[in-house]
This record gives C-alpha cells, sequence and structure tokens, in this order.
C-alpha cells in the first residue's frame, strides 16, 4: 500500500462490507423466516452487530472504517482520485460519490454512538442526510438534486454490475474469479435498484417538504415487498444486498486504489 490513506479507503470497503452483510442478512433471515418486524435499515444492522461477541471493539473499528470510507468518497469526488473522464458519466459518477459520502457520514456517526454506548443512531444514514437537508435555506431544491443524484448513481451502479464495468478497477484472483464475478455483478445490480428506489423516495420528500417521505433502505425493501411476488423479490434483493456486501469487502481487498497524498490535497487547494 502507499500510504495510510490507501489503507483506510481499504478498510473503509470492508467497513460497508460489514454493515451490508449485516443488513442483507437480516433482510433475508425476515424473508426466509419471518423473523423480526419487517425490513430493518442500515442503524438495525449496525445494532445487531451489538449481539455478537466484542461488538462495541467491532462497532468502532465499522466506525473508523465508515469514516475512511467517507474520505476516500470525497477523495473520489473532489480530488477525481479515480482520474474519470471529464464526461457527463464521470460527472454524475462523481457526483454520486459524493452523495454515498455524505450519507454514509451519518452511519459512520450512527456506528461511533453506538460503540460509545451513547444511545442508538438516528435511522439510515439517508434518511439523516435527507432530514438535515431540507432544513437548510432552499431545501427542498437542494434534496431534489440529491435525488437526481442518487437516481443516477443507482442507474450507473446497476449498469456497472450488470456490464460488469467493475472489472476495469477489481483484479480478481483467478483462483476465485469464477464465484467472485457473479456475485460482484449481482450485488451491485441489487443495489443499483435500491439505490433508484431511495431517490423515488427523495424526490417525494422534497416535492411535499416532508423528511419523513425521505425512506431509506428500510423503506425500499418494504416497497419491495409490497410489488406484485413481493415476497420473492424482497428475498432476491436481500440475497443482492448480501452479495454487494461480500463485494465490498473483494474492493477493499483486491480494488486498484489511487490514494491521494498531502501533495495532491495542496495542488487540488491551490496552495
Amino acid at each position: 500500500m502507499h500510504n495510510k490513506f490507501e489503507a483506510l479507503a481499504r478498510l473503509g470497503y470492508i467497513a460497508r462490507g460489514v454493515v451490508y452483510l449485516s443488513l442483507g442478512g437480516l433482510a433475508l433471515a425476515s424473508a426466509i423466516w419471518g423473523m423480526g418486524n419487517g425490513a430493518e435499515g442500515s442503524s438495525d444492522a449496525l445494532s445487531s452487530l451489538l449481539g455478537l461477541p466484542f461488538g462495541r471493539v467491532l462497532l468502532g473499528l465499522v466506525a473508523v472504517g465508515l469514516l475512511g470510507y467517507v474520505l476516500w468518497k470525497l477523495a473520489q469526488g473532489l480530488l477525481n482520485a479515480d482520474n474519470r473522464d471529464d464526461d457527463l458519466q464521470g460527472f454524475v459518477t462523481r457526483a454520486g460519490q459524493l452523495i454515498s459520502g455524505g450519507a454514509n457520514l451519518f452511519l459512520m456517526l450512527s456506528a461511533a454512538r453506538l460503540a460509545l454506548s451513547m444511545g442508538r443512531g438516528s435511522g439510515d444514514g439517508e434518511e439523516a442526510a435527507s432530514a438535515w437537508l431540507l432544513q437548510q435555506p432552499f431545501g427542498p431544491f437542494l434534496l431534489s438534486m440529491v435525488a437526481c443524484g442518487v437516481l443516477a448513481a443507482g442507474g450507473v451502479q446497476a449498469w456497472y454490475g450488470a456490464s460488469h464495468g467493475y472489472r476495469k478497477r477489481l483484479s480478481l484472483p483467478s483462483a476465485h474469479r469464477q464465484w467472485m464475478d457473479p456475485v460482484c455483478a449481482f450485488g451491485l445490480v441489487a443495489r443499483g435498484v435500491v439505490f433508484a428506489i431511495v431517490g423515488g423516495f427523495l424526490f417525494y420528500a422534497a416535492f411535499t417538504v416532508s423528511p419523513e417521505n425521505a425512506g431509506g433502505t428500510a423503506e425500499a425493501l418494504d416497497y419491495v415487498h409490497s410489488l406484485p411476488f413481493g415476497p420473492f423479490l424482497y428475498g432476491l434483493v436481500a440475497l443482492g444486498l448480501v452479495a454487494f456486501g461480500v463485494y465490498s469487502v473483494i474492493e477493499g481487498l483486491y480494488r486498484q486504489v489511487e490514494a491521494p497524498d498531502m501533495g495532491d490535497v495542496r495542488a487540488a487547494a491551490g496552495l
């Protein structure tokens, strides 16, 4: 690894994987055995980690990892750490990375609160972030812009998985490529679908100027469950979220990470 920032970025991907493995696992258990009271959100997944041995220590590591993930998203969005092209797709992707960083900041704070025994987190990162945005000047307009970014990011992520675009930045080991490849593709498509539904909720919240309409992952899963063949689709998306958790861990291990150093940060700031 080139620097400590790269190590933090890789830990961030793995921390995101832990959250999605817990989230998808809870949803899958609900789909198969009817456990729980419906779909769970990201903060519920974090809370479930408390029941594990050394749960608070694990949550502390997840919080540190998510901080690294947020910083990496900022580097991707602001510093163009992935060297994306200066075209529409590149700008949309970078905007989505900044939005992801903002949502995961709230999730990181929830993990830190739980690890420090400061009570339960404030819900999904998406919900908390959208509620905060609506309180700002021109809040509905800002939230509608974020909704556009989330919808676009969901579409890009689903296409990224379906077209195997992740292969450009992910060096899968040949010995495990046969099972890693479909898991990565399935996980990305599933999360892209969830993102698109969350984006729709954000548009509705902006239109009604009502933070409680800004649903997160739990509400997206509930919506899937309400569709025709809902229980089957719900289980399929839950399995996809587990696959996305596995993909996140794979990213932490094998993704190309062009981590910036302080010289890059100073250059970007014009110092």
